[in-house]
């Protein structure tokens, strides 16, 4: 199998890239309401830690198993494996990690067509004058709606494989190039706003003043699994991107800037949106519905509330359909190294990932009473499942195979760190992050 010869069209639009995959319901849905839950600053402290330790190393070894292949994940697993002498049999694991992406991705599909629901609800003004029983009512009336979960569903989904069939270069490398920058820039634009209200000092000091009280084994490892899912690691994805990776630019650096990028995106969004609910005096721990009921009513209560949630949904919109658009390429990649056209290959994800997605968008309603496993409904096992134990499962196997299986001289050649900085990272991810991910995958499994 040849080399892809595609290639980022500049060190930026790779950052922009990785970052757009890693960017997206982790930081600004996911990250507020696991934050709220396990003590804000204390959390917080031990994120960025684990983001240190574990997801910059293993973000390095997906990377430069992709770099050195130059081809799709199982290519590329597959021909270095070979040249090591190992086993073929770790070609299987790129289809692992498709099969992952393919799982999040159906629901991240669901989740993120709420975002288009909730936009469309706020520009309208729909949640102005609204009590908090009437909102929340009526986010429970959305979700028991199979007609609107499946339109918003599938347009979202239309929205996201229409940009991967433009390709790497005319799709996903344009839109990171738009959309990101402007992300960061309604996210300052939030949090400039937050700096505003009268709840700005409170959330600064819960989220940067640590009480060590609060720094309990769950809290560390609910940070442990936080750190590993939010940088998409695990799945593939970015060994996709390191197979398109210019030859010229630094590994350590590119992963570091995407790392402080993703941090970054975090914090604003959680100075943005504890700021509005310390304002209205309301729990920072309220879990899943903080996003999508606790927001709406707080927001509603604030001068210009309406303007402002509006561009809180459209930063959440813009951030989950950049990750899906960087999390869909892998699949497609996949299959085009089995030699189908891109153009076939993206209809084929999209109407998958579009039937299984539907399992979860009727998830709250005709399938509601539906549970397979563990009295979950389909929703809940697919949300759950592959982001606590399939992520750290293929996170621990590709460090596996980047720090022991693979050759010594293609690692050393694919990290571009000189010998001293190979021999510092072969040190952390073997003795550090690869015992930590096996913690975050037994976490899982508990």
């Amino acid at each position: 199998m040849s080399e892809t010869l595609e290639r980022w069209g500049s060190k930026r639009a790779f950052i922009l890239a990785v970052t757009g995959a890693a960017v997206g319901l982790g930081n600004i849905w996911r990250f507020p309401y696991v934050a709220g839950e396990n003590g804000g600053a204390a959390f917080l402290l031990i994120y960025v830690a684990f983001v240190l330790l574990l997801g910059i190393p293993v973000m390095m070894a997906e990377i430069l198993i992709g770099r050195a292949g130059r081809r799709g994940p199982m290519q590329a697993l597959g021909a270095l494996a070979a040249e090591a002498g190992a086993t073929p049999h770790w070609r299987w694991l790129g289809l692992f990690g498709a099969l992952t992406v393919f799982c999040i991705l159906s629901f991240y599909s669901v989740v993120s067509g709420w975002s288009i629901e909730f936009l469309v609800a706020s520009v309208n003004g729909s949640f102005n004058g609204a009590s908090a029983a009437e909102i929340g009512a009526g986010f429970e009336a959305f979700l028991a709606n199979p007609g609107l979960q499946i339109f918003n569903h599938s347009l979202f989904l239309f929205m996201t494989m229409t940009v991967v069939a433009a390709g790497v270069a005319k799709g996903l490398e344009r839109l990171n190039n738009l959309l990101m920058p402007l992300l960061y820039g309604l996210l300052l634009l939030l949090a400039g706003y937050a700096s505003t209200t009268d709840g700005f000092g409170t959330a600064l000091a819960w989220l940067f003043l640590p009480s060590f009280e609060a720094l309990t084994p769950s809290v560390v490892v609910h940070a442990m699994g936080h750190a590993f899912f939010t940088l998409a690691v695990g799945a593939c994805a970015l060994m996709a991107y390191g197979a398109y990776m210019p030859e010229e630019q630094s590994l350590p650096r590119a992963a570091v800037a995407v790392a402080v990028l993703d941090i970054s995106v975090a914090l604003l969004a959680g100075i943005a949106i504890f700021s509005v609910v310390f304002a209205q005096g309301m729990d920072p721990a309220d879990g899943p519905g903080l996003m999508f009921v606790t927001l709406p009513i707080a927001f509603s209560e604030l001068p210009w509330g309406s303007v402002w949630l509006s561009v809180f949904f459209l930063l959440l919109l813009l951030a989950t359909w950049t990750s899906a658009i960087n999390l869909a390429e892998p699949m497609v990649a996949t299959l085009q190294g089995l030699g189908l056209r891109r153009s076939i290959s993206t209809a084929i994800v999209a109407l998958s990932v579009w039937l299984i997605g539907l399992l979860s968008a009727l998830s709250f309603s005709t399938l509601a009473e539906f549970r397979p496993l563990l009295g979950r409904n389909i929703f809940e096992l697919v949300s759950s499942i592959p982001p606590d134990i399939f992520l750290p499962l293929g996170g621990l196997m590709i460090a596996i195979f980047a720090a022991w299986v693979m050759p010594r001289e293609r690692v050393v050649s694919a990290l571009g760190a000189g010998e001293n900085g190979y021999i510092m990272w072969r040190i952390i991810i073997r003795w550090v992050s690869i015992p930590l991910t096996f913690v975050v995958l037994l976490a899982g499994l508990l």
